[in-house]
């Protein structure tokens, strides 16, 4: 899977708004696989991606049911509430480790940095994550969860300065290339699913298999 990222004429306005005049024109990936059985419930999940001179900006849409976020401490358990999750190598060589920032839909994140799955896992300092801009659409705690439709988003900011501090780091410019997946779970609602932008061949749910991220190509 190859995504194309956007390179903006100017900063993007954090404020969850998908639907805003900056990403009108920017394509959306899609996020169509799923790990494990088949779930019932598999939201259209979509997120699109920009980039300036210091900074990656990412959004989420969910067009969702079953929706719940209880999780209110940073670097808490939000996969288990219906999440979105972003897990990137800032470069191509995969043996330089990732990165996962999970956020459920209240706006609660979790962030690490790993050479592989639990092996010299970082946990990014709050104080580094409090430069992280976020906007949601939700309140912070959804309990109980929200059984009919709604369509909900997530939107942030992430400054190169975070991952510099905690990664090689291969700056964003035109041909540069990164190694990312995009993941939505809801391992604890009452229609748990786990989907992949890029598919992940394993018998069971498991979002820390980096040889299956895709290629983000920087234009």
């Amino acid at each position: 899977m190859i995504y194309q990222v956007t390179k903006l004429d100017q900063s993007i306005t954090i404020d969850g708004n998908w639907d805003k005049k900056p990403w009108q024109p920017i394509k959306a990936m899609k996020l169509k696989n799923f790990m494990g059985e088949k779930p019932r419930h598999r939201p259209l999940t979509q997120v699109k991606l920009g980039y300036d001179d210091q900074a990656i900006y990412v959004i989420f849409r969910v067009k969702d049911r079953y929706v719940l976020a209880v999780t209110k401490n940073y670097q808490g358990r939000v996969y288990e509430d219906s999440c979105v999750e972003f897990f990137f190598t800032p470069g191509e060589d995969l043996n330089d480790g990732y990165f996962n920032l999970e956020m459920n839909g209240g706006g609660t994140a979790l962030f690490h940095h790993q050479d592989k799955q639990k092996k010299n896992r970082i946990n990014i300092p709050n104080r580094d994550f409090q430069k992280v801009l976020v906007a949601h659409s939700l309140p912070q705690i959804v309990d109980p969860e929200i059984k009919d439709p709604v369509i909900w988003t997530v939107e942030y900011r992430i400054p190169y300065t975070i991952l510099r501090n905690h990664s090689e780091f291969v700056e964003p410019a035109t041909g540069a290339k990164w190694r990312a997946n995009f993941y939505k779970c809801a391992d604890n609602s009452s229609h748990p699913h786990w989907l992949t932008w890029s598919p992940v061949v394993f018998p069971a749910p498991n979002f820390h298999l980096p040889e299956y991220f895709g290629e983000l190509i920087f234009q």
